[in-house]
């Protein structure tokens, strides 16, 4: 792949996550919906929580179901195996605010726990280790309260001129860390798809409803083995 392609997708990465309204913490409305969803299934069919910031929840599509995890629950439903899919998914959404924001979700039994966050501190300079530290918290507190739970995280990038040293801390902070916490690691979420214009809606930046078909591909070849029974 040349540079030019490179630095579009990471850019194409970085920009897509950070657009939509952020938020710090949930609504009750939202806490309460979530678990109930959950609860409905799960005497029956173990929980897959996506969690995550507009990529997860779908930003800009006409359905949110059309976002990657609601194309990943589509597989699961198609295979006809035992998991529910909870999108947990918030547009703006920072490792700073996912670690206030977990202990809405963990009310409810989880299974297996997708992590998606990191660009919106890329886009904002966040200081490196600040990332590192959020994510490892946020996994610390589901471990804690689900220590069989399977984890899995996305790793995203950041574009070449936010300079080449915080560029490369960034880069090696999600395989430091699914390494840690021997987790299965999707090495770059947007593989294939950032930087693609026919790929992206009309801002340029988020994917499109066929966009999100790759990427939930590129996430569907590392989560399929941890749902073997």
């Amino acid at each position: 792949m040349n540079k030019v392609t490179l630095s579009g997708i990471m850019l194409g990465a970085l920009t897509m996550v950070g657009c939509g309204n952020s938020a710090k913490s949930p609504n009750n409305d939202q806490a309460q919906a979530t678990t109930e969803v959950a609860k409905t299934d799960s005497a029956s069919k173990k929980i897959v929580l996506f969690f995550g910031d507009s990529l997860t929840a779908g930003y800009g599509l006409d359905d949110p179901a059309d976002a990657f995890p609601g194309v990943i629950s589509h597989m699961v439903d198609s295979l006809k195996l035992p998991y529910k899919v909870i999108n947990a998914g918030l547009s703006g959404e920072t490792t700073a605010g996912g670690n206030g924001r977990i202990n809405w979700l963990l009310k409810q039994k989880i299974d297996v726990f997708v992590l998606e966050l990191g660009a919106n501190d890329g886009l904002r300079g966040i200081p490196v280790n600040e990332t590192a530290k959020n994510l490892q918290s946020i996994v610390d507190k589901v471990k804690a309260k689900y220590p069989d739970a399977k984890l899995v995280l996305l790793g995203m990038q950041v574009p070449p001129n936010m300079g080449a040293d915080y560029t490369g801390k960034f880069k090696t902070v999600f395989p430091d860390l699914a390494k840690k916490n021997n987790m299965a690691l999707v090495p770059f979420l947007l593989q294939g798809v950032g930087g693609m214009p026919s790929l992206n809606q009309s801002d340029g930046i988020h994917p499109t409803a066929q966009g999100a078909k790759i990427v939930a591909n590129n996430v569907w070849a590392v989560l399929k083995d941890e749902l073997k029974n």
